[in-house]
């Protein structure tokens, strides 16, 4: 069977969650964090390897809280985000503190990840269903060798993506009735209302959106050489950066969508039913521990993930 990799987006610093490391903090009744489930779904479904993209300061407890256990389960490779990880030639903004978004982060695995692989967050529960069929896809269907990119996507139903917390942003996307992306557009500040579903787009502009549509929660199915144009497109993502911009980031969503609209790529959309739950607001961690514990109540997941 062809190999796939798993590919975890563990970088972030974690902005919104007042201080700690969310993508460590724990939310199983033995210690496991919502990575851990994560690749146990991404194993059962068949995944081969695992890859961590984390920052170099945060090896030491990235290893301690959850690679060292992964390693005895699972092939491990590490890639590290840094803000000063830039094409020859490219300097780090003055006054820029975080690396430079998703596509940076992706783009740090070329050479470590020589198969389809999936992308996901790390601090995103995802359900089992996702895993299974982005991996199917990759392993049956997925055109590595033909001329358009060939590329899959989990896609969630954004009333299970809310946070009872506060806003969130979200790749609002459109879907052909082929099952193909149309357009996959990120927009902030969704969050429901009195009256109803409210969210805006990148300049805080108010945007229409219906709680039915289909949403990325960053987890694509990627062929190896999409490498390949993430490595071509940053320099010219940096060069369009106006003068002090310190925030704008070279992502996913953007980049993939770019794609689609040039006839570069499509994207099947795999649509899974599963709700989402992550720590996006600390009052969120109380919710997804209790919605994990009913899972293992309901016999979802073992009562231990990992044999010692």
């Amino acid at each position: 069977m062809k190999e796939t990799a798993l590919v975890i987006m563990a970088a972030g610093i974690g902005s919104r969650f007042g201080g700690g490391i969310k993508q460590l903090e724990p939310v199983g009744p033995n210690g496991e964090i919502i990575m851990d489930y994560s690749i146990h779904d991404a194993l059962e479904a068949g995944f081969d390897k695992v890859v961590f993209i984390i920052r170099r300061d945060l090896e030491k407890d990235f290893r301690e809280i959850i690679g060292n256990r992964i390693e005895k389960i699972a092939k491990v490779e590490y890639a590290f985000q840094e803000l000063d990880a830039l094409p020859a030639g490219y300097e780090v903004t003055p006054g820029r503190t975080k690396p430079w978004g998703t596509g940076q982060a992706v783009l740090m695995v070329k050479g470590l990840v020589n198969c389809p692989f999936l992308v996901i967050n790390a601090d995103d529960y995802y359900g089992k269903e996702g895993f299974r069929l982005i991996h199917d896809y990759m392993v049956s269907e997925m055109d590595e060798s033909g001329d358009v990119y060939d590329i899959c996507m989990g896609g969630f139903i954004l009333s299970n993506t809310l946070s009872d917390n506060g806003s969130v942003t979200r790749g609002v996307c459109r879907a052909g009735a082929d099952g193909y992306l149309e357009t996959v557009n990120e927009t902030y500040n969704i969050r429901m209302t009195e009256d109803g579903l409210k969210a805006e787009d990148e300049q805080g502009n108010p945007v229409a959106v219906s709680p039915s549509q289909p949403v990325s929660m960053n987890m694509w199915g990627l062929p190896v050489k999409f490498l390949e144009e993430l490595e071509q497109g940053f320099p010219e993502f940096l060069d369009h950066l106006k003068e002090g911009d310190v925030k704008s980031e070279y992502l996913l969503p953007r980049i993939i969508d770019e794609m689609v609209q040039s006839g570069k790529a499509r994207v099947r959309v795999l649509n899974t039913p599963d709700k989402w739950f992550g720590v996006t607001y600390k009052e969120d961690k109380k919710m997804v521990t209790d919605a994990i514990q009913g899972m293992k109540d309901g016999g979802l997941y073992p009562k231990k993930l990992w044999e010692e």
